[in-house]
């Protein structure tokens, strides 16, 4: 992993090291409850990053931003979830959410831009 977009955050690399078995079954649940329903894998990284948005959870919603990048979500599916907590969760933390998807996308290497 070598894009700071795809940079583990410290705190969960001690955190695996430290409490490894812990860690594991983390791991397990999350595959699990990926598994068990009918969301697409673009559907589920949408759906958790608006939980994160939602619960005002930083670190989550980075999180999930690049795991949604990952999975071929663009930043303007992004954004327009962002857009959508606004009568939901209020204006506030909808501009908070928009922030962290651009700590993300700002932290991300640049890429040449596709000619249209």
């Amino acid at each position: 992993m070598s894009s700071s977009r795809h940079k583990i955050p410290k705190r969960f690399v001690q955190f695996t090291k430290h409490h490894p078995a812990v860690a594991a079954a983390y791991d397990q649940l999350g595959k699990a409850v990926h598994a068990d329903g009918p969301l697409s894998s673009r559907e589920r990284a949408l759906v958790k990053f608006a939980m994160s948005a939602g619960a005002r959870l930083e670190g989550g919603a980075h999180a999930h931003v690049r795991k949604a990048l990952e999975v071929g979500v663009s930043p303007a599916d992004l954004r327009h979830v962002a857009l959508l907590a606004i009568p939901t969760i209020g204006f506030p933390a909808s501009m908070a959410a928009m922030s962290w998807i651009d700590d993300v996308l700002t932290d991300a290497p640049k890429r040449p831009r596709r000619r249209s």
